[in-house]
């Protein structure tokens, strides 16, 4: 997007700044200046002379000497050229001695410019040079009336034919003026025009916006009596209007157009040509024009293309279109490809009398899609996928019909033919203030706010407190987007650095999230890689498994449309997939493979399935190789301590379960609550599966372990005071687990029991059978004083009454 600043300075009259203090106050209100280019940067001394006397060079056949006077008391200087348009009488931009020129395609263009000296031509002085059109920095496809290889000649030019002598030829071709590239996001379609960046520019710069009048041209007559409108597929274009101009009268468009056009860089055409390119430009909406007398029945169709149908655009190219197309048709054939190009079967010649003008909003997505298929990338096309306020539609066509008027281009015929079905109407976004102030954190007063929202365009309703948002800004739905123009306007760079308030703004993992990371960090540390298992499986892994057939487990989701049986279900286990892959790592003799896995099992709160299945994720470990179950539960242990779960965790040997091998599992305990479970691969499973070693495994349900773990840790002191340590052996039935024994340990020891370990536990000759012999040793501390004996012995006592009740008795 470029635009001259020379026009937007047309819109706000006001606005004094220099380049950059424009580039950068824009940029940082958000309609950010790539960069910017003056048309008169390499341009210096360049006045309007006149051609008094030409006489041959002595010594060339192809240059002549020139007297040409360069101001208006009659100063004359002599300038020899090669020119072959000169003539006695004509005015041309003359840069004197010192001056600076653009280059031209004989020269070669020059970074800053060429400096024109004074010197000789094979020996005759000369004092200047006149310029070609090329030399003042443009060309001819925006000066048509200049001549490819010569001087210009600026009294050929009407508009330039009484410029005084001497004047500024720069000012006079209005090239003191700089053209801004701009970046506009796609969601700020009203700044993909003029007046958009207009209005931008005033509320930036606290100026007057004096957008162009626009009121409705027109003779007695009904634009409805000369043309009929229907509109087919009224998705692809919400709106369409036709507006009729007839005693169309062709002709150049005014200095000014052209010069604007020129600086957006468009070539000037015509009267007619220009306008629509013109208003294209400023208010972002295309326009096309069909001449009158091609169109058949008078009648215009807006419909699909059919698959395969061919049409022949205005490049004179036939192309083949599909049904998700928009053409623009008459009663009979197509003559326009909507939105993109328009037909050469109804194209706008010299001969015109009468036109149709044509606005429309169509859908952007399918524009753009148009586009592609067709590999036809038109400047409408561009505008028209960003997808245009169809209110703006009527303002455009209205503009153009006025400067029609204006120029005498046509007479205008009253009235329009409007298809508008659903018409588009305001948004209102609830406001407020102090929410806003706290989405920012400034201390913006409402009043200023709301002085803000006026400065573009945005009205407010008191009663209801909304901000009444205009059409052509889609981009304001909410009250963060009223934030952000708040924020652009009081200046980003205003407002205070603050930290971010609340947790929901702190970044890192959930808490279960930390969990799972530990949960992996411990398992590698142990030497076990990661597997991934799928979630679906077969419903012969039960069998497998060994479960019973009325067991909750085999109750499962059934996926509707399986890769084949050996998926056909969701898994409510999550131990085949790592057995699958312990065999297959045995099978290939690798040995001590140690593997673990994150992954969810999928658990249906009703069958047939009525809503989502529970998923819960486990953390599953196996080996088999070095190692046995008590290898296995020290990992279990490990993890956790690490969670914070190590002082409440029991083992229950009663687990049940099917493909465990019964003398060797447990159910692992958190206060009395089933967390996992761990053991020994039965021995027929693990030949089922191929696995003819030893397997241990162990599964750990996280959502219970999330419930109750914690990462609060205290801090306790370097003990002060020294420990005492007592033995103790017991004699007890086998059947008496040593988690119960610690348990006793742990509520009769009380604050001064430090710690206990086990370190034996014998069966053999000396013990009778069925029984066991157990030690461990305690350790006793104070934090605050030296413990005597007799207090240790109290509490030894407490302790030995609370096995004896359990008929554990000391060993001899």
């Amino acid at each position: 997007m470029n635009t001259p600043l020379s026009w937007i300075k047309a819109y706000v009259p006001d606005l004094d700044c220099t380049d950059q203090e424009y580039t950068d106050a824009m940029t940082l209100t958000g309609t950010k200046v790539e960069g910017f280019e003056r048309l008169d940067e390499n341009l210096r001394g360049i006045v309007v002379g006149k051609i008094l006397e030409i006489e041959k060079h002595p010594d060339a056949d192809k240059l002549v000497v020139c007297q040409v006077q360069v101001d208006e008391e009659g100063k004359t200087v002599q300038i020899v050229t090669g020119a072959p348009n000169v003539a006695v009488g004509q005015k041309v931009p003359v840069v004197l001695d010192g001056g600076k020129v653009a280059g031209s395609h004989h020269t070669g263009a020059a970074e800053g410019g060429i400096e024109i000296k004074a010197g000789k031509l094979r020996g005759v002085p000369s004092y200047g040079m006149m310029c070609s059109i090329d030399e003042l920095g443009s060309s001819t496809d925006f000066y048509p009336d200049a001549a490819p290889d010569g001087i210009y000649i600026l009294s050929d030019n009407a508009e330039y034919k009484d410029a005084p002598i001497g004047s500024d030829v720069v000012e006079l071709l209005g090239l003191h003026d700089t053209v801004f590239e701009y970046e506009i996001t796609s969601n700020r379609v009203d700044c993909f025009g003029v007046i958009g960046i207009a209005r931008e520019a005033a509320a930036t710069f606290r100026k007057d916006f004096v957008p162009p009048v626009v009121c409705e041209t027109g003779n007695d007559e009904k634009a409805s009596d000369y043309i009929d409108v229907e509109v087919k597929d009224a998705d692809l274009c919400p709106r369409y209007i036709a507006r009729v101009v007839k005693n169309i009268h062709l002709a150049p468009s005014p200095e000014w157009m052209q010069r604007r056009l020129a600086a957006c860089g468009i070539r000037p055409i015509n009267n007619i040509v220009d306008i629509t390119n013109y208003v294209m430009e400023e208010y972002a909406q295309p326009m096309h024009a069909f001449d009158y007398d091609t169109i058949a029945g008078h009648k215009i169709v807006v419909r699909r293309a059919e698959e395969g149908e061919l049409f022949t655009t205005l490049d004179g190219q036939e192309r083949t279109m599909d049904s998700s197309m928009l053409m623009i048709c008459d009663a009979e054939k197509a003559i326009g490809i909507g939105g993109v190009m328009g037909g050469e079967n109804s194209k706008i010649t010299d001969d015109v009398k009468t036109m149709v003008f044509e606005a429309a909003c169509f859908n952007g997505t399918n524009i753009r899609l148009t586009s592609k298929k067709l590999g036809l990338a038109t400047e409408a096309a561009a505008k028209f996928t960003k997808g245009l306020d169809p209110n703006t539609t009527m303002e455009a066509i209205n503009r153009a019909c006025q400067l029609i008027d204006e120029l005498g281009a046509g007479e205008v015929v009253g009235g329009c033919v409007d298809i508008y079905p659903n018409p588009k109407g305001d948004t209102r976004v609830p406001f407020d203030a102090e929410k806003i102030n706290a989405m920012l954190g400034t201390d913006v007063s409402e009043e200023q706010m709301l002085a803000y929202f006026k400065k573009i365009d945005l009205g407010y309703d008191e009663k209801t407190k909304e901000v009444v948002v205009p059409s052509w800004r889609q981009d304001l739905l909410r009250l963060a987007d009223l934030a952000e123009e708040v924020a652009r306007f009081y200046g980003y760079d205003k407002i205070p650095t603050t930290l971010p308030s609340g947790a929901a703004t702190a970044g890192g993992l959930s808490f279960a999230g930390r969990i799972e990371n530990i949960a992996r960090d411990m398992a590698e540390r142990f030497g076990f890689s990661e597997g991934y298992c799928y979630s679906f499986e077969s419903p012969k892994v039960f069998d497998k498994l060994r479960l019973d057939e009325n067991d909750p487990l085999r109750q499962t989701v059934t996926i509707l449309n399986p890769l084949g049986e050996d998926y056909s279900v969701m898994r409510t286990l999550p131990i085949n997939g790592l057995l699958t892959s312990l065999a297959t790592n045995y099978n290939r003799r690798n040995k001590n493979v140690r593997l673990y896995e994150l992954g969810n099992i999928y658990l249906p709160k009703q069958l047939p399935i009525t809503e989502l299945p529970e998923e819960r994720k486990q953390f599953t470990l196996g080996f088999y190789g070095d190692g046995d179950f008590f290898d296995m539960k020290g990992i279990v242990e490990e993890f956790l301590e690490k969670v914070g779960l190590k002082q409440l965790v029991t083992y229950d040997p009663a687990a049940g379960k099917n493909y465990l091998h019964p003398g060797r599992q447990a159910n692992i305990l958190y206060d009395g609550t089933v967390i996992g479970y761990l053991g020994e691969i039965h021995p027929d499973v693990a030949e089922t599966y191929g696995l003819g070693e030893k397997t241990y495994i162990a599964v750990i349900d996280l959502p219970e372990v999330v419930k109750r773990a914690t990462f609060d840790v205290k801090y306790t002191g370097i003990a002060r005071y020294p420990a005492v340590t007592r033995d103790i052996a017991m004699v007890m039935k086998k059947e008496i687990l040593v988690g119960q024994v610690e348990a006793v340990l742990r509520q009769r020891g009380g604050k001064l029991l430090e710690s206990y370990q086990l370190f034996d536990v014998y069966e053999g000759a000396q013990i009778l059978t069925g029984y066991k012999s157990v030690a461990y040793s305690l350790t006793f501390r104070a934090k605050d004083h030296t413990l005597e004996d007799k207090e240790v012995n109290a509490v030894m006592q407490k302790i030995l009454h609370g096995l004896s009740e359990m008929d554990i008795q000391l060993r001899a």
